[in-house]
């Protein structure tokens, strides 16, 4: 189940913003899953995300050109006009794609995987990203590290750079059989994947 080949990398068109840190006319943001910055009133960002105003109790954004309200802890994802139906990911040194992909708005770390039939999560990421394994249907899956409980469920979202789909099929792990989740076919089939050398375009079909 594990990987046919990996994905990485970011793609404009769309900005997730997340605040993690308020102060009088500054905040401190993850934008796209990339570290920590710290953003003045009046800045704006490579990505095109510009801080208006911030205050202790929230910060006022504008987002590809709309405007949002967003206090600590809480985050939002704005596509552009033109944005929502491709992504292109690139290589790493390596020769390997990997991306930070989110599920029901929260981050996991992805690898594609052509030979995973569905978008597969630990436990620990189905729990951050508020997915009710327990209620799923139970069963098991052969890993590495032998047989392991499964929990087929439905993912509400699953987001990589511009690119969301609803409502699809996901797969939860028990125990330590996953260290990275895998974006596996019940998104790809969704997706034409046209590759380039040491990148990799995937085109949303329906």
């Amino acid at each position: 189940m594990y990987l046919a080949f990996l994905l990485a990398a970011g793609v404009a068109g769309a900005a997730e913003v997340n605040v993690i840190g308020l102060t009088a006319g500054k905040a401190v943001v993850v934008i796209d899953g990339g570290k920590p910055r710290t953003m003045r009133a009046g800045e704006e960002s490579p990505e095109g995300v510009k801080l208006i105003s911030a205050s202790t109790e929230s910060a006022l954004f504008e987002i590809n050109g709309r405007r949002r309200t967003l206090t600590i802890g809480s985050s939002i994802s704005v596509a552009s006009a033109t944005g929502g139906r491709s992504v292109t990911l690139a290589a790493d040194g390596a020769g390997h794609f990997i991306t930070t992909g989110y599920v029901n708005g929260a981050p996991v770390r992805f690898m594609v995987d052509t030979g995973a039939s569905l978008v597969t999560l630990s436990v620990s990421e189905a729990k951050r990203a508020g997915v009710n394994y327990l209620s799923g249907v139970r069963g098991y899956t052969v890993t590495a590290n032998g047989r392991v409980p499964a929990y087929k469920v439905k993912l509400d979202t699953v987001k990589i750079g511009d690119v969301t789909l609803n409502n699809l099929d996901g797969v939860v792990l028990e125990g330590n059989a996953l260290p990275i989740g895998l974006l596996g076919m019940s998104f790809l089939n969704r997706m034409e994947m046209k590759r380039d050398g040491s990148t990799m375009t995937l085109i949303k079909r329906y």
